[in-house]
């Protein structure tokens, strides 16, 4: 008697430790599809990032700091308020604080002393352009300010930072660029005058910042200081005169000149020089 019920106890005790092990295995299996979708759903949202996070990457403030200004409505993503907390901001998304567009890429400025041969645009299929020049330059989306034709050569400065880019584009406050023009014929002093005094062209006025003989040259050989970030305005200004234009080189930009960037090559700006520029 004993030793049946010795016997019956000894198989539930093995049917037990049996149903434990298949029980154990399934619970492993369980959480492992459960890490598995886990994992899935982390890549798959893998691109976008927290609002707070998105905001302190751009500069405005602290990740905490964002907080309170989520909170605050300062915050907008693709035209809409947002005050949630926890928000995450996809690839694509507009954000704007306080009105003004942020982008959390890391700001960069490279100026690019341009050889000629090169496109002043970001667009593909135009050959060789001023990105191919400066595409080790930094991970940012950084894009060309103003334009220097493909034969032109000198100063180019590229950023990400829309608050420079304003500074250059205002017409009335606009950033100088010095150009050292060459000429198939001297400039006649009267010419000098009339450009330096400003005339109209179809109805609009050109004005030039300064324009100028250069030393110990023929007089083939000028230099023109202008705000305008185009490269069209000095060819209109010659032609209406009834010159052509030999070569075009942009000496320098505000206080940044070519010292110490060979043709073809670029540097990023120092503190000090884009703390000038910002207060040019």
């Amino acid at each position: 008697m004993n030793r049946q019920q010795g016997g019956k106890g000894k198989r539930k005790s093995s049917e037990r430790d049996n149903k434990s092990k298949r029980f154990s295995g399934n619970s492993k299996r369980n959480v492992s599809v459960n890490k598995s979708n886990t994992q899935q759903k982390k890549s798959g949202n893998s691109d976008e990032i927290r609002l707070n996070k998105y905001v302190a990457n751009a500069g405005v403030c602290s990740r905490r700091e964002a907080d309170v200004h989520i909170a605050t409505g300062l915050v907008s993503v693709n035209g809409k308020v947002i005050t949630e907390m926890g928000y995450k901001v996809k690839p694509g998304d507009e954000v704007r604080y306080d009105g003004s567009r942020i982008n959390p890429e890391k700001k960069a400025y490279v100026l690019l002393n341009k050889p000629k041969g090169f496109a002043t645009t970001t667009s593909e299929g135009k050959g060789k352009t001023v990105m191919d020049l400066v595409s080790n330059a930094t991970n940012s989306r950084i894009k060309p300010i103003g334009r220097l034709g493909r034969n032109s050569k000198g100063l180019l400065l590229f950023t990400n930072d829309d608050a420079i880019t304003k500074k250059f584009t205002n017409s009335k406050n606009g950033v100088a660029r010095l150009f050292h023009i060459e000429l198939d014929k001297n400039l006649k002093l009267e010419d000098l005058k009339k450009i330096q005094n400003g005339f109209k062209f179809e109805g609009k006025l050109i004005e030039v910042e300064e324009i100028s003989y250069i030393d110990g040259a023929s007089k083939k050989e000028v230099g023109l200081k202008i705000k305008n970030t185009g490269n069209t305005v000095i060819r209109t200004i010659f032609d209406h005169f009834g010159y052509d234009i030999l070569s075009i080189d942009c000496v320098a930009i505000g206080h940044l000149t070519k010292k110490d960037i060979p043709r073809g090559h670029w540097k990023h700006l120092t503190e000090q020089e884009l703390n000038t520029l910002r207060m040019l």
